[in-house]
């Protein structure tokens, strides 16, 4: 799926959310959306949690 399409499919999501469950259900469905993006990319391999962590406490990486 392209980025386009994928940018797309997110608008309407939210969209959607924001109409039929006003705006704390807007939070809420970008809040897990935001969630479930961040356990694919870990779940793909593309994005190490422990490097995150560390960033978010102010270590430096060494890569």
């Amino acid at each position: 799926m392209s980025p386009t399409t994928t940018g797309i499919a997110v608008g309407a999501t939210l969209a959607l959310a924001a109409l039929i469950f006003g705006f704390w259900g807007f939070l809420l469905v970008a809040l897990f959306m935001a969630i479930g993006a961040v356990v694919g990319r870990t779940a793909e391999g593309k994005l190490d949690l422990g490097s995150v962590l560390d960033a978010l406490r102010g270590r430096r990486s060494s890569s």
